[in-house]
């Protein structure tokens, strides 16, 4: 006669998973809150992700570049959330004074990050996500492009774009030299 309940073969992944997420959950999350700009809804990304993860992690955890394949899962994730939000919320061009911005305090530079973040947030999602993982992330081009599912020529632009709107908008020399 066969018990009933869990197999226990199928617990055997889950430290292994958990020790992934303690490791490279901080980095996961840095990435979604740039991409959505507040911490709530980049713990929803990284969540919605993980939890897509999880139960195909035997899968996922033999692939070539785990921490690749799980940024995509983030930065898909976090395309399909601004879309229903999109759907359900219009922005607004007007900024009240209680809202908060990117950085610590009001130590020095403080003011920069505050007007670099707003310009940001101003950008396009699919410019504002290319310039993340360009300039935040490090990401080559075509890393970008495997993540996003773009062409490499599109990311470029897209990168190209969002630099000029943020030099715009800054009214100085913001990004690398490698456009």
């Amino acid at each position: 006669m066969k018990e009933s309940g869990p197999d226990p073969a199928a617990f055997t992944d889950a430290p292994e998973f958990d020790a992934w997420v303690a490791v490279r959950g901080p980095a996961l999350l840095r990435l979604a809150y740039v991409l959505t700009g507040n911490a709530a809804d980049a713990e929803d990304v990284v969540q919605d992700a993980l939890s897509r993860a999880l139960p195909r992690w035997d899968r996922i955890s033999r692939v070539e570049n785990l921490d690749a394949y799980v940024r995509r899962m983030v930065v898909n994730a976090h395309t399909s959330w601004w879309r229903k939000f999109r759907r359900r919320e219009s922005p607004s061009a007007y900024i009240t004074s209680d809202e908060t911005v990117a950085g610590p305090g009001d130590g020095p530079g403080h003011d920069e990050r505050a007007r670099l973040w707003s310009a940001c947030q101003a950008l396009p999602e699919a410019q504002r996500t290319a310039v993340v993982l360009r300039f935040y992330e490090q990401l080559e081009y075509d890393e970008i492009a495997a993540l996003t599912g773009v062409r490499e020529g599109s990311v470029r632009s897209r990168v190209s774009r969002g630099i000029a709107v943020l030099r715009t908008e800054l009214g100085k020399d913001v990004g690398g030299d490698d456009e």
